[in-house]
């Protein structure tokens, strides 16, 4: 599903990731941990085509997406990544619904089909009832399900989370965590999870340790 091979990122002189090899499989749970400046979330943008490797391979799906430029990158990456950050990023005017929907706008589908398969999305979340509210009008716990929803609207072969219970409380963040193993067992998706919370880390079906640039 997802090969790295030898990646090296560098800012100026400091050298971030340091030759990662790493292999992630189909419907495999992965967290990411480590303390702040091990190169976790630089990784995580790598696997999720947001910034380039200065060198090295990144596969996924079969497809070296580390040669694609351009709107080819764009275009992987709307049709088979899924992101879900720590602040969640909804746009502040538009509503639950219109939020979810505007990948799949993005990708040329039309708005009967995004509306429908978002409300599904809302459903399976169990916010379908928040689907008119803006964001100010939703709990954390309710914008961090409208931001997985819109990382799902597409059906990813991957989601890509960094930090996603960061900001929740503790019951609510469980909840979240629960939400993931269930996705992957309904949908088999992919997820990687960049994470402090090292009880969301220890449920993955494999923790990955960062150090200086390194997997230890």
């Amino acid at each position: 599903m997802i090969e790295v091979k030898n990646i090296r990122k560098s800012y100026g002189t400091l050298e971030v990731l340091k030759g990662i090899n790493l292999n992630i499989s189909k419907g495999e749970i992965v967290s990411i941990v480590g303390a702040s400046g091990a190169g976790k979330t630089t990784l995580l943008q790598i696997l999720g085509t947001l910034d380039n490797a200065d060198s090295g391979q990144l596969f996924i799906n079969n497809t070296e997406v580390s040669s694609l430029k351009g709107k080819k990158i764009a275009k992987f990456r709307n049709q088979n990544i899924g992101f879900v950050f720590q602040f969640h990023h909804l746009l502040p005017e538009f509503t639950a619904l219109e939020n979810v929907c505007i990948p799949y706008y993005i990708s040329n589908g039309n708005k009967k089909e995004a509306e429908a398969k978002a409300m599904k999305i809302l459903e399976i979340l169990g916010v379908a009832a928040r689907a008119n509210h803006k964001p100010n009008e939703l709990s954390g716990g309710e914008q961090q399900r409208v931001a997985v929803a819109r990382a799902l609207i597409n059906d990813p072969a991957i989601v890509l989370a960094d930090e996603p219970s960061g900001n929740l409380d503790s019951a609510t963040a469980n909840n979240l965590h629960q939400l993931f193993f269930k996705l992957r067992d309904e949908f088999n998706q992919t997820f990687v999870i960049v994470t402090h919370n090292e009880e969301l880390a220890a449920m993955a079906d494999r923790k990955i340790v960062m150090r200086d640039g390194n997997i230890i």
